[in-house]
């Protein structure tokens, strides 16, 4: 059994990868199994910074043969060292499990001596826990860029989700902060892995990488802008099929560096991303909608909030006749809102007291809509974008979270009418 001091080392080391999420896998138990990863077998619990504490979240070895500037495993870091045997993770993983403390395992790694050696042990590690041990819970496994592509397919064969982390958005940033890795050493294997994912769903095979794969980018290491972020981010769903991009705020860990920023960057920005991401995903939105001229997303107002600003001549609009990609793009109307109202309209046109029933957010919705015509809300440019303003009781992080508000695709909703 691991130590408790090895433990600590391990899952200490592991705490800045924030690509982890246990939902939309679909393996399941068997007669002869423990553990369940379908949708409804698994539980989530997020802390306030949005990170995953439903797994256990663990490195194989933060014993590293790289120099990354921003990485805290880095080679030259004067930090306490500890590897695992795959035996250790997945007799841990399974004494966890059994007692209910974790619903599934996030496993990564340093490059321990070298890409294929530390793939090989990761694939050793899950090939025991789904062949030996006869585990069928969530595995979320890290994959190793530049390693052997056989390995990494065989790994996919056996993971829910895999991860391989994109580091930093530009080519330039990467060479200069991690002069180890390579951009085609981390966007070969997600083309792989995203073409095996497809030849598996048109064979209607479930049974490879089910939940798909992600990706992090660490925000403010680099001086990359939002709107940079924000089209890559974009690209990476178009090109590589990704389930999410996650973003990290940076945090400084490297304090003696001439090339990373002197301080840690704050949560506002990474929440920023979060919620374009939102509106790239499950909105409609283009990247091009969402930044604006300084190619920066707004620090003032949300996404969502900022295009409605730069767009009077759409509004307002008609909630009894708009369509439902246009119910959407409303400030404080979301899915589930949008949802009813479609859902709602087809038996009489509805009013402003309905929309507080469905709970519409009407403090910002009413500056943009019409109820049989009747408009309540206000025209003046400037007290709309004061009203709109996260800034105005001081607060800039106290704003409606479009993550509360989505169940539902747009294609799901379009279907309703």
């Amino acid at each position: 059994m691991i130590s408790v001091e090895k433990l600590k080392i391990l899952t200490e080391s592991a705490k800045y990868d924030v690509s982890c999420s246990s939902s939309g896998s679909s393996r399941k138990n068997t007669r002869a199994g423990i553990g369940n990863a379908a949708i409804e077998g698994i539980c989530h619990s997020f802390t306030q910074d949005g990170r995953c504490i439903s797994l256990l979240k663990i490195l194989l070895s933060n014993f590293c043969c790289y120099n990354c500037e921003f990485c805290v495993n880095r080679t030259s870091n004067d930090i306490p060292r500890a590897r695992a045997t795959p035996d250790e993770i997945c007799e841990l993983t399974m004494s966890f499990y059994k007692r209910n403390l974790i619903e599934g395992l996030f496993l990564s790694s340093a490059i321990d001596a070298s890409p294929d050696k530390t793939m090989e042990n990761l694939y050793e590690t899950v090939y025991k826990l789904r062949k030996v041990y006869r585990f069928n819970g969530y595995i979320h496994l890290k994959g190793i860029p530049s390693a052997d592509k056989k390995l990494i397919l065989k790994a996919g064969e056996l993971a829910d989700r895999m991860s391989f982390n994109l580091e930093l958005p530009t080519e330039k940033s990467l060479t200069l902060l991690a002069p180890q890795k390579s951009k085609e050493g981390i966007l070969s294997p997600m083309k792989t892995m995203s073409d095996e994912y497809k030849n598996a769903k048109k064979l209607n095979f479930s049974g490879f990488l089910p939940a798909g794969q992600t990706t992090q980018m660490i925000v403010g290491a680099s001086p990359e802008t939002d709107g940079h972020i924000v089209r890559l981010t974009q690209g990476l769903y178009k090109n590589f099929s990704l389930k999410r991009v996650y973003f990290s705020s940076f945090v400084q860990t490297n304090p003696n560096s001439k090339l990373l920023p002197a301080s840690t960057v704050g949560l506002l920005r990474e929440h920023r991303l979060y919620q374009a991401d939102w509106l790239l995903r499950f909105y409609g939105f283009s990247a091009e909608e969402i930044v604006d001229e300084n190619e920066n997303l707004s620090v003032e107002y949300d996404p969502k909030c900022g295009w409605a600003l730069k767009h009077p001549e759409l509004f307002p609009v008609e909630v009894n006749s708009a369509p439902p990609e246009m119910l959407v793009r409303i400030p404080g109307i979301g899915f589930k809102s949008a949802y009813k109202i479609v859902a709602a309209r087809k038996y009489g046109a509805l009013d402003f007291e309905a929309l507080i029933k469905m709970r519409v957010v009407m403090k910002r919705a009413i500056n943009f809509i019409t109820c049989k015509g009747k408009f309540l809300g206000t025209d003046n440019p400037f007290a709309l974008k004061k009203l709109l303003s996260c800034a105005q009781d001081g607060q800039l992080t106290s704003q409606l979270s479009l993550f509360s508000d989505t169940q539902t695709s747009l294609e799901v909703l379009t279907g309703q009418l």
